[in-house]
């Protein structure tokens, strides 16, 4: 008789009410649904419990990385499917899903594509498709990186198996939320490299924000996504000023108080 492998779909959440009902919805069939709540003064918890899920309370926050440590350690499941609450699992991709489990194979992490919306438009270029992610994996064998921001699950020499069905990714739906957003990314980026000691010079403010641009509009063809895929490029040029422009900054400030 072949075993039988349980699955723990695991969520960091804070004040994701307006989206976390839809994205339970595409989960319910798992058999078991983590949700490691960071404080939220909305809904967000009454939701999550009345979808089902195991909800916990952290009263910290460590960052997205350590954040996603905490939560999996809380899942019970053979295999994890690590997921946001922008995130919506399709049908195709629940089949994928089963069928892996069903027949795991050894030393084996699990990826899927995700399908970004911008601005009502769901991109096929501008770097944002196939947009392949990691996110399904042994619970016992694999954890995600400490990183604040950008972090990834450290899958070590496993061979990484690409599902078919596309994950919907609701990436913005209001450009003002999205561009707070990028802020709060670009200056945990900033601030994390300032720390290491890292440092930046004022032309490399200018190089890596027009490189953003070109690298969006023109080497991954974001022109063939119409006016989202220039707006995009824009918005990518603008995150990556922000980021550079804020290290620059940081040591700047650093030089002035010695």
């Amino acid at each position: 008789m072949s075993q039988t492998y349980r699955l723990s779909v695991v969520l960091i959440t804070h004040n994701e009410a307006e989206l976390l009902t839809e994205c339970l919805d595409s989960v319910l069939w798992a058999d078991e649904i983590i949700v490691l709540d960071a404080g939220s003064t909305d809904e967000t918890v009454p939701i999550a419990r009345k979808q089902g899920a195991k909800v916990h309370s952290s009263d910290s926050w460590p960052g997205f990385g350590i954040q996603r440590q905490r939560a999996q350690e809380l899942a019970s499941g053979d295999y994890i499917l690590m997921i946001d609450a922008d995130e919506r699992v399709t049908p195709e991709l629940r089949r994928s899903i089963e069928q892996a489990i069903r027949e795991p194979l050894p030393d084996t992490v699990y990826s899927f594509a995700r399908r970004n919306l911008f601005l009502g438009r769901f991109m096929r270029h501008s770097g944002w498709y196939p947009d392949r992610v990691t996110r399904l994996y042994r619970r016992d064998a694999y954890r995600y990186s400490d990183h604040q921001v950008h972090e990834s699950l450290a899958t070590g020499s496993a061979r990484v198996k690409v599902l078919k069905g596309d994950m919907l990714h609701l990436t913005c739906r209001d450009l003002c939320s999205f561009q707070r957003k990028q802020l709060q990314y670009a200056e945990a980026w900033a601030r994390a490299r300032h720390q290491q000691g890292k440092r930046c010079s004022f032309f490399s403010i200018i190089s890596h924000t027009l490189g953003a641009f070109l690298k969006t509009w023109l080497l991954r063809a974001g022109f063939l996504d119409g006016r989202q895929g220039w707006l995009l490029a824009m918005v990518n040029a603008q995150y990556t000023f922000t980021k550079y422009a804020a290290l620059w900054a940081f040591r700047y400030q650093a030089k002035r108080h010695l």
